[in-house]
């Protein structure tokens, strides 16, 4: 069964969202409207974008969105067959810096993914890969077009469903990733591209 995400009262500016084996809030006004929107040109046209190709039952296949990975010099990363190598911060700097003064976290890299139309998506999965620790924190910032971000629990299938819309920022840490995967489902309603930048730590070289 899929139910909205329950939310706790506000805690400056964060919504807590109640999901078991879970450490998730939401900053919906992270970004104003007007710097979101500056913020999605500036980065669909500063980045370098790449469709990566995935391999499955013997034949290649386009990853339905386009991607590029950020960070500092020695943190690949690799999950689902494809080992990415990182792009200087460049346009995305002040970014990071921002994330990390407002949160306190730390993280050296991140995931772009650029959603052309409700034709790209990501299937279901968990950012549990080794380079990323035992309790990794993912931080997901969204520009653009609203999306559906839909997570499950592993163990119950419960389902957790969130509007994730501009200048969002969502956070996943504790033991989210060990026990719950998430997705961005296709759909065939009209919707705006989206940028979604997801920071994290990346250990070793």
């Amino acid at each position: 069964m899929s139910v909205q995400a329950a939310l706790f009262p506000r805690r400056g500016g964060r919504e807590v969202l109640e999901a078991p084996d879970a450490e998730l809030w939401i900053d919906r006004d992270f970004l104003a409207p007007a710097d979101a929107a500056q913020w999605m040109v500036r980065l669909r046209d500063g980045l370098p974008w790449r469709q990566e190709e995935i391999r499955m039952y013997g034949k290649v296949h386009p990853v339905p969105r386009l991607s590029c990975w950020l960070g500092e010099d020695g943190h690949t990363y690799r999950y689902s067959g494809i080992e990415h190598h990182p792009e200087p911060w460049g346009a995305a700097a002040p970014l990071l810096e921002k994330l990390q003064a407002t949160t306190g976290g730390r993280f050296n890299s991140a995931l772009a993914n650029l959603y052309r139309s409700g034709a790209d998506s990501v299937g279901w999965h968990a950012d549990d890969e080794r380079e990323l620790g035992p309790r990794p924190v993912i931080a997901s910032l969204s520009l653009g077009g609203t999306r559906r971000f839909i997570m499950r629990h592993r163990a119950s299938r419960q389902k957790l469903e969130i509007s994730l819309t501009a200048g969002s920022l969502l956070w996943m840490g504790g033991e989210t990733q060990r026990h719950w995967e998430h997705t961005i489902p296709r759909t065939k309603r009209l919707v705006e591209p989206r940028i979604n930048l997801t920071f994290r730590w990346v250990f070793g070289a």
